[in-house]
């Protein structure tokens, strides 16, 4: 939904609409609309180049643009032929999200380019100039309607100004996105998946704020996930993941790329609260989106990471009816209004990552009778949230998406997790060509996945995904993605999550969008002795997780036994929202800590939740976030005497307090802890 710019600003933006096209020059240059950013193009020695300052000072130096094509050499960039300038200041709202409502606030540069090769003989790059950050994307719109092209290279690279910090993991690893961040120089950087977030070391000088970048992209369809390359000295170079015989990207013309994004802010939490992300990608394909709900679950899952059930049939078959009607009755008692059950349907047995063609999407186990269990699900207002484990087996998968999915709606079943649990690289195409689990390939499907299901009104949860880029603007029914390593990590990882993974996570990871963590586990340790082979977090950490790591969906992930024995902090994971009016990250360091305050989407109600790292922490917050002249009831839930992640996960300090947005609240956490708050409106 559009909402109109107020009238007083209507002459204003109707000139800025209309679109200045000229002759351009040998150098062109745009500023965000508070000209706080400005980018420059320009053409030398046979290459288009870009630069970006901030604030008049130079943040990204001049670094090449440009795509190569089979069958030709490297393209000569001979000039800037013309030049385009456009803005834009609207207001468009969210079915569901971390914002209602968001600003698309932007200036736009389109500079077209002349080379010397006949697919490169004429291409646009568009820069869009947000205050907070940029995206820049190319069209070869002069490539013949269905004439068949292949890139082989992309120019496209980032030269950051100065020296900084990178929190980084190796792309292309057999583990797709489940690996730990490490921080290290940015020059040591080899091949780093994004979003990647750099924060600059240089001592600022007087009266300058810090600088803090992430790279990313928006809009990734039909194209291969941009990795960057460092060459040891700062610069980082676009580098697509690609099919089998080295081609990155197979096209038809003509076309676009995605956008190639650059956050730019003076805190760390300035990066986590920007939308550039959704602003450059398309409105809803869905018109109707009323079925998109958000919203809690638990499921029959995590007894199954702890060994007490099995996915496969047998004696410990996890998913049975009589199961499942368990957990249905324990979500309708507390409020929670989904159950995941994984194991339901046929291909379990055996080896099944290495046999994923054997899975059935339609025929269950005859231990699980789906109509039953999803009928009593709605006599008792709880759905079945459904789930579809590929192995990687994709043709397996498409060819019967459509039947799975006819089937899903049928029974009533609105949200399905979907897994790809196997190596990257190894994925197998229909002509048994090995694939990475983001190239072009995996792209192209994920979103059938989500367009199919759309059709059937299910939503999708993707685990071993490709990585979020805003496609949730687009296609609304894509709730939520994994991609990175979440809490079944904390049940058999060796090593487990240390305490920094969840506050380096909100800047890095949770950049490109919701995340499917799945919190709230209770009993962090689950007899475990040795740390690094289980949780290593404090109870209120499991609370704060469900404001600091945003999703629409969020996971009750324990036992139901361990939140009855524990009815004081499961309090709060039954009265915490998963849908917001607004969200502010509040203060933060990446991998030291974090604070974040989010409003309940329609409410009055504000949720806090705050992280530390392995060291302990005293902070104190501000309250101004509060609507002024209100009261609220703080509702506190602290780290207790003598926690922290080692040997007491499990002291838990409950208080409440009246309190205003005159008022600060000050954060005690322990090594490992953190802290969660609701503020229940009393006026």
């Amino acid at each position: 939904m559009m909402l109109r710019t107020p009238a007083l600003f209507g002459a204003l933006l109707g000139a800025l609409a209309a679109p200045a096209v000229a002759a351009a020059a040998d150098r062109e240059c745009a500023q965000s609309p508070g000209k706080v950013i400005e980018v420059c193009v320009f053409t030398r020695d046979g290459g288009a180049f870009y630069e970006v300052s901030r604030g008049g000072k130079p943040v990204l130096a001049p670094a090449p643009l440009g795509l190569t094509f089979a069958g030709e050499p490297a393209a000569r960039i001979t000039g800037l032929t013309a030049a385009r300038r456009d803005a834009s200041d609207t207001t468009w709202e969210q079915p569901w999200g971390e914002q209602r409502t968001i600003r698309d606030n932007h200036a736009e540069l389109t500079v077209s380019l002349a080379g010397d090769t006949a697919l490169n003989k004429t291409f646009d790059v568009t820069f869009r100039l947000f205050d907070d950050g940029l995206g820049f994307r190319y069209a070869y719109g002069a490539i013949p309607a269905g004439a068949s092209v292949a890139v082989t290279d992309e120019r496209t690279a980032f030269k950051p100004v100065g020296a900084y910090d990178a929190w980084w993991y190796e792309g292309l690893g057999q583990e797709r996105d489940e690996y730990l961040y490490k921080q290290t120089d940015a020059r040591r950087i080899t091949l780093a998946e994004t979003p990647l977030t750099l924060k600059r070391t240089d001592a600022p000088k007087q009266g300058e704020g810090g600088l803090y970048l992430s790279f990313h992209e928006a809009a990734l369809v039909d194209f291969p996930s941009m990795l960057l390359a460092g060459d040891g000295a700062g610069t980082l170079k676009a580098r697509l993941m690609p099919w089998q015989d080295g081609t990155l990207a197979k096209k038809t013309g003509p076309f676009t790329t995605p956008w190639r994004t650059v956050l730019i802010g003076e805190t760390a939490g300035a990066l986590a609260d920007s939308r550039i992300e959704l602003n450059l990608n398309e409105p809803s394909k869905i018109a109707d989106t009323s079925w998109i709900k958000p919203g809690k679950y638990v499921g029959i899952w995590w007894e199954m990471h702890l060994e007490k059930s099995t996915w496969g049939s047998g004696p410990k078959h996890g998913a049975t009816t009589a199961n499942t009607k368990r957990y249905m009755d324990f979500a309708a008692k507390y409020g929670f209004d989904g159950v995941l059950v994984e194991g339901w349907n046929e291909g379990w047995d055996g080896d099944w990552i290495a046999n994923g063609d054997k899975f059935s999407f339609t025929k269950a186990y005859p231990d699980f009778d789906l109509k039953g269990v999803t009928d009593y699900g709605k006599a008792k207002g709880v759905k079945l949230i459904g789930h579809n484990e590929t192995a990687g087996a994709v043709p397996n998968y498409e060819a019967q998406l459509e039947d799975a999915m006819k089937l899903y709606e049928s029974v009533g079943i609105s949200q399905v997790k979907t897994g790809y649990v196997r190596h990257s690289g190894t994925i197998l195409d229909q002509q048994g060509e090995k694939q990475w689990f983001a190239g072009q390939y995996m792209v192209r499907h994920n979103l059938r996945v989500a367009e199919v299901a759309a059709r059937h009104h299910v939503s999708i949860d993707a685990h071993e995904p490709v990585k979020d880029t805003g496609l949730r603007r687009t296609w609304p029914n894509m709730l939520a993605r994994e991609g990175a390593r979440g809490q079944e990590f904390n049940a058999w990882g060796d090593p487990t999550n240390p305490p920094e993974h969840t506050v380096i996570l909100p800047f890095t990871r949770m950049l490109a969008g919701p995340m499917d963590f799945t919190p709230g586990i209770f009993d962090v340790v689950h007899g475990k002795a040795d740390l690094t082979r289980r949780g290593q977090s404090t109870l209120a950490v499991q609370l704060a997780l469900y404001v600091v790591l945003y999703s629409p969906i969020q996971m009750a992930a324990d036992l139901p036994e361990n939140y009855e024995a524990r009815p004081d902090a499961f309090q709060f994971i039954r009265d915490v929202p998963t849908d917001w009016e607004v969200s502010k990250t509040l203060q933060g360091e990446i991998g030291d800590y974090i604070v974040v305050a989010r409003q309940s989407r329609g409410g009055k109600d504000w949720f806090l939740g705050a992280l530390t790292d392995e060291t302990a922490r005293k902070l104190t917050q501000k309250l101004d976030f509060l609507a002024p002249g209100k009261r609220y009831e703080a509702q506190i839930y602290a780290d207790g005497p003598g926690a922290n992640y080692v040997t007491n996960t499990t002291a838990l300090a409950i208080s409440k307090k009246v309190v205003t947005s005159k008022d600060s609240l000050d954060l005690d956490m322990a090594p490992g802890g953190g802290t969660a708050v609701r503020f229940r409106a009393l006026d």
